[in-house]
């Protein structure tokens, strides 16, 4: 970074207004831009609601999650379909370059998040949907990324409704300024932002193969279909209850909180962007030593589960296996999240429903799984697929990073305190 971009920063951060900026009601932007409320850019309207059994057939129909996990919208991507007569179609279309706002969310974050249709076939799009159609003239990608950045995103979420749910109308988006340069150098930004936009969809289509990978290799790897070399002897019938026995020493106020999740197994507590709900009076906490295997006692059915790396304590609402015989715990951790284990935890959990299913030790212990004898053949399945792991975590790494150097791009470029050469 140049110094003349550095201390216009530090100027504008300090609220100072440099050469060739103003001060706005937004904040301080290049005298050439000029700010705009979303009714003087984009007329919106509410999408359509159909009936329970319209769903699933017909017409492609943008939702929430289309909005959520694209970075731009076409009709290859579209999720959903929607059975709707012509008239619904005409009136609840979208043409390339609209914006698709998420009306309603569980979360602040999420409400009023943007998104852009690049397509020029005919879709229509959904009630939890605000369609924002073009009035004044805009590069689209450089208008979505607009709207979901920083400046944009305070102004939408202080108008959210809601506490447990919130939600965003037309009234309030109309209120939204944004602050806009001229078209061509609108059209500049969305290409230097498209580009850093094509190496995180890369990149994350790469971890997506490499989680597929190892997938298929955990298939292989922890039914015997395919044996490492060296290793040739039999795998044996065992009950659950027999290589493990259930931990439940208390009292160990004085240990590290940890938690176990879904994706990242056992981790410590203060790791984990999660509301503390744990309770003050920790003596009812469970100890959980390192080769452990920890899992949630109301979600093993879907697989919640990890083998712990430390010393320390979790909630009652876990359960902790002590192995107690020759067993790898890596090995038998990776196991335990194969689709076919995971049916047989729901198949011994008890419970009406799934919101009351639990597997408790008595249960867990009764259940029969197929290993190899061998505990050598065992930790070099776990290592191989450990291996894996790490690739796949050095690469999620990766995204993340371009995530972030996006992020501060876009801090740079939307408001123009560095701009692009024409």
């Amino acid at each position: 970074m140049n110094v003349e971009i550095k201390g216009r920063i530090e100027a504008i951060y300090r609220g100072e207004v440099p050469e060739g900026y103003r001060k706005t009601e937004i904040g301080i932007i290049p005298e050439d831009w000029e700010v705009k409320a979303i009714e003087k850019i984009l007329e919106l309207k509410n999408g359509v609601n159909a009936k329970k059994e319209d769903y699933g057939h017909g017409i492609k129909f943008i939702n929430v999650l289309d909005i959520l996990n694209n970075n731009h919208i076409n009709y290859e991507n579209i999720i959903g379909k929607v059975n709707a007569d012509e008239r619904v179609i005409k009136n609840n279309s979208v043409s390339y370059g609209d914006i698709l706002f998420q009306r309603s969310s569980e979360t602040v974050e999420e409400v009023g998040y943007a998104n852009v249709y690049l397509d020029k076939k005919i879709a229509i799009f959904g009630g939890f949907v605000i369609r924002g159609r073009k009035i004044f003239d805009y590069e689209p990608l450089f208008l979505k990324e607009l709207l979901n950045s920083d400046i944009s995103r305070r102004q939408i979420e202080s108008r959210a409704a809601g506490s447990t749910r919130f939600n965003i109308g037309q009234k309030e988006l109309y209120e939204v300024k944004l602050s806009l340069p001229l078209i061509y150098e609108q059209q500049k930004i969305a290409q230097i932002l498209s580009t850093w936009d094509k190496a995180i969809e890369l990149k994350e289509e790469l971890i997506k193969k490499k989680r597929e990978q190892k997938k298929g290799l955990m298939q292989k790897l922890l039914t015997g279909e395919m044996r490492l070399l060296g290793f040739g002897g039999d795998w044996e019938k065992v009950k659950l209850g027999e290589i493990f026995t259930e931990r439940r020493e208390i009292g160990c106020n004085d240990f590290e909180l940890l938690a176990i999740t879904s994706d990242k197994g056992i981790v410590r507590r203060n790791e984990i962007v999660l509301k503390d709900t744990s309770s003050s009076d920790k003596s009812k906490y469970k100890k959980i030593m390192p080769l452990d295997i920890g899992y949630n006692t109301m979600r093993m059915w879907q697989g919640v589960s990890g083998v712990s790396k430390y010393k320390g304590i979790v909630s009652p609402a876990y359960t902790i296996l002590k192995p107690i015989s020759v067993v790898n715990s890596y090995f038998m951790g990776y196991l335990f999240k194969m689709s076919q284990i995971i049916n047989l935890f729901r198949r011994y959990s008890q419970g009406l429903v799934n919101d009351t299913l639990n597997l408790k030790y008595n249960n867990f212990r009764k259940i029969e799984v197929t290993i190899p004898r061998s505990l050598k053949e065992q930790k070099s399945i776990a290592q191989i697929l450990s291996t894996a792991d790490k690739e796949i975590e050095l690469l999620t790494k990766e995204l993340e990073l371009l995530k972030q150097q996006k992020k501060g791009l876009m801090q740079l470029l939307l408001t123009g305190i560095v701009r692009v050469k024409i």
